[in-house]
């Protein structure tokens, strides 16, 4: 009736998904949060938001999703409004809904048309020195 087969000899273990938390719409949470695995954001948070050291964390806010304060994930993908710092050690995408009000640190970036952001964006390489992306340069009046 059931199957019970028994794994092959040398065969890989089965890898875990990494486990999924999700605060949904209409839940407010007031404090920092600190995660492991994916966070899914489709409520608020009014304060930090940070993963675990080490982790390959993915912190991902949906277009309903509102944090006030700072995230510092490896992983992130923003589709809603921020309004604090995000530092991304490694990936950043920003979906066409984000709106960003504050400064950005990201490895590497993926921004959609529409994306907003509202303060500095400083590259940072794996390991590697700081960039910031320079301003435009104003163009000399003519009298």
């Amino acid at each position: 009736m059931f199957n019970h087969s028994k794994p092959t000899k040398g065969a890989a273990p089965s890898q875990r998904a990494p486990e999924t938390s999700l605060i949904a719409s209409g839940t407010a949470i007031t404090g920092n949060v600190r995660f492991s695995g994916a966070l899914h954001l489709d409520g608020s948070i009014d304060g930090s938001i940070q993963a675990e050291p080490d982790s390959q964390a993915v912190f991902t806010l949906s277009e309903h999703g509102r944090v006030t304060g700072e995230i510092r994930v490896p992983h992130a993908v923003i589709n809603g409004v921020v309004k604090g710092d995000i530092h991304a050690g490694e990936r950043l995408e920003l979906a066409p809904q984000a709106r960003v009000e504050g400064n950005v640190h990201y490895s590497v970036l993926e921004m959609a048309a529409g994306a907003q952001v509202n303060g500095k964006m400083s590259h940072a390489g794996v390991g590697g020195p700081q960039r910031q992306l320079a301003a435009p340069e104003e163009e000399p009046q003519e009298a």
